[in-house]
């Protein structure tokens, strides 16, 4: 299926407009999350890692909601809701996708470990901050799980996105652990991003594969041979918190999204659950990390 623009969500680099969208971007949130608190009451307590309280002594390191600083704050919080549009995505792709059902196992095993993932960094997040993401429904380009090119170029737009906005983390959080913990997920992130590549030779005939090109978030068709094409994690350009949510609004306004080109006659309600990650030697564990 060869790409064409309506397949294609770029993300500038340039952070010129980031203090509007900043503002706007927490002011919306602050709305929202006066409806979203009570939706998602049932997920206190859940934890992170595996569906069980962040252990005792991350608290005790003033990792507490009311020892954050603001930039460590508004950083986690913008993660939040990058994480709940990632479980939704996921979620998404499994359920209502019918290239799905017509991946190989392992692919859809992929994708299942990748919602899994997802969710445990939402849980985290939202333990460390004592908040709701307080966007709970998220909008999609036409066609975002009825066409797999397009499934695929947002997954990694997005997936580019979040390497990008938890590298902003490595940057500019105050403190070590917070560091270690940012870099830890991007880690996973990054491999997120490597496995949406691998998927799209195993595209089905049927739904318009194999996709041998795929699109992110700098807009450039790219080969997805060989998938793991990065020397280095691409920072897109991004120092601080503003440029990412400045590329989180389209997916969490309405107004955006028109503007954007997006379908806004549906949006995808945010659905949290316990996770189980695929290997008890790959959870959080504490945030010194051992």
């Amino acid at each position: 299926m060869n790409l064409s623009k309506d397949t294609e969500i770029v993300i500038p680099a340039s952070d010129g407009s980031s203090g509007m969208s900043r503002r706007l971007f927490f002011k919306r949130a602050t709305i929202a999350g006066a409806t979203s608190a009570v939706a998602l009451s049932g997920l206190v307590g859940l934890g992170a890692a595996s569906g069980q309280e962040v252990d005792a002594d991350a608290r005790d390191e003033r990792f507490g909601p009311h020892s954050l600083k603001k930039g460590d704050h508004d950083i986690l919080v913008a993660a939040e809701v990058a994480e709940a549009l990632a479980v939704t995505t996921y979620s998404n792709i499994i359920n209502t996708a019918p290239f799905f059902t017509r991946l190989e196992s392992d692919d859809q095993g992929y994708l299942m470990a990748a919602l899994q993932e997802e969710m445990s960094h939402y849980l985290l997040e939202q333990e460390v901050t004592d908040e709701f993401t307080p966007f709970t429904s998220f909008f999609y380009p036409p066609k975002m799980f009825a066409d797999a090119q397009t499934t695929l170029n947002t997954l990694v737009t997005l997936e580019d996105a979040f390497i990008a906005a938890y590298l902003v983390g490595v940057r500019n959080f105050s403190t070590t652990h917070l560091r270690v913990t940012a870099a830890r997920i991007m880690g996973i992130e990054s491999d997120h991003r490597t496995l949406a590549r691998v998927i799209g030779p195993g595209v089905a005939a049927q739904d318009a594969g194999p996709i041998e090109m795929i699109t992110g978030a700098q807009g450039v068709a790219e080969s997805v041979d060989p998938p793991n094409n990065n020397g280095y994690e691409r920072t897109l350009c991004w120092t601080n918190i503003n440029q990412a949510l400045a590329a989180l609004m389209p997916f969490v306004d309405k107004t955006a999204a028109k503007k954007a080109g997006f379908d806004t006659s549906k949006s995808y309600p945010f659905e949290p659950f316990n996770p189980v990650l695929p290997n008890p030697l790959g959870e959080f564990i504490s945030f010194k990390g051992c």
